[in-house]
């Protein structure tokens, strides 16, 4: 789950790297455990059996739902270091440990209980059931990060020092055309404004409820978000972005079969062609290409990169790692 981004969340010394390592001799442990633990999956459907650890409540009335426990401890799931980290823009902090958001029609919270563990409460009155699926689906519940985290600290110490502070940080498998929109907020932007940006996109989905006083919908259709103009998106507040953001429905809109359709179908082409194509819509570059790629496209081997990210983290490895990064390899790193 492009673990080498880790390398950017804590400060760095190079002397404390063994020099004697070679570029050559890393990238070819991190490729080869990336790839032994890298998995393709089908397609949700709606009879997915969700991983859960007790069994989800009877369709009845609000007084027989209650929170349910998710099989994920904080070393598989850790809320603080997955919503609020700028992967995703629409989940809000609803408590101490609790964060709140969509996931396709359904509300749902999400808290870490005393002993790590995770549970969660679907406000929705939608079927239990499709709701718990859809919500591991988001979560990537089926990529064990425990396996991860040991095969990527096996190879290299200073992975293994870092990753004891940044366990349960897990890149989500968002719906394509909701990452999308959000990253063509994201650029040149603060994650304050993208969110007030996102918010205000979001507003015209379906309205799903209220939670401590945020209101919460569902993402906003194609044909939902055809309905902005450039200079409704240019009042509130989004700049350059708006001709982009009016562009990419535009773009999508005349692709054959359906734009969400080819968004999804780039979940099954190799990294450099989902780059490629996602390139050609108005507005989104490499790095932009690059975050959809990885939290929505299964491209867990795509890591963007821009100088927030490249400074600290060169700063951590070796120089012959710093070539790797520019020369190519079995890593996307993009500016």
């Amino acid at each position: 789950m492009a673990p080498l981004a880790l390398f950017s969340s804590l400060p760095f010394s190079s002397s404390r790297l063994d020099g004697s390592c070679t570029a050559l001799k890393l990238r070819l442990q991190f490729s080869a455990a990336f790839h032994a633990m890298k998995r393709r999956r089908p397609e949700l459907s709606s009879s997915s059996a969700p991983r859960l650890a007790a069994p989800p409540p009877p369709e009845t009335d609000d007084v027989a739902r209650r929170w349910l426990l998710l099989d994920l401890d904080r070393s598989e799931l850790s809320l603080p270091l997955t919503f609020p980290t700028g992967q995703t823009f629409r989940w809000k902090q609803t408590g101490p440990v609790q964060y709140t958001g969509a996931v396709g029609p359904h509300l749902i919270s999400l808290k870490h209980l005393e002993d790590g563990t995770v549970s969660y409460f679907i406000h929705s009155r939608s079927c239990d059931s499709s709701a718990a699926a859809a919500l591991l689906d988001f979560l990537n519940s089926d990529v064990s990060l425990a396996e991860i985290w040991a095969a990527f600290s096996a190879a290299d110490r200073r992975f293994a020092e870092v990753a004891r502070h940044l366990a349960g940080a897990r890149v989500l498998r968002q719906e394509p055309l909701e990452c999308l929109v959000q990253f063509l907020c994201s650029s040149n932007n603060n994650i304050k404004r993208i969110t007030k940006m996102v918010d205000f996109i979001s507003s015209s989905g379906n309205y799903l409820g209220s939670v401590e006083g945020f209101d919460f919908h569902e993402f906003p259709t194609l044909e939902q978000l055809s309905e902005f103009s450039e200079e409704a998106l240019r009042e509130a507040g989004f700049g350059y972005r708006a001709k982009y953001i009016i562009g990419t429905v535009k773009a999508l809109q005349s692709k054959p079969g359906g734009g969400v359709e080819w968004l999804k179908s780039l979940r099954k082409m190799d990294l450099p062609e989902t780059i490629d194509a996602l390139c050609t819509l108005p507005g989104v570059g490499p790095k932009v290409a690059a975050c959809i790629a990885l939290f929505s496209l299964d491209q867990h081997h795509a890591i963007p990169v821009d100088t927030h990210v490249w400074q600290p983290c060169s700063r951590g490895i070796c120089e012959q790692i710093r070539e790797i990064c520019w020369v190519g390899s079995d890593f996307t790193f993009c500016c």
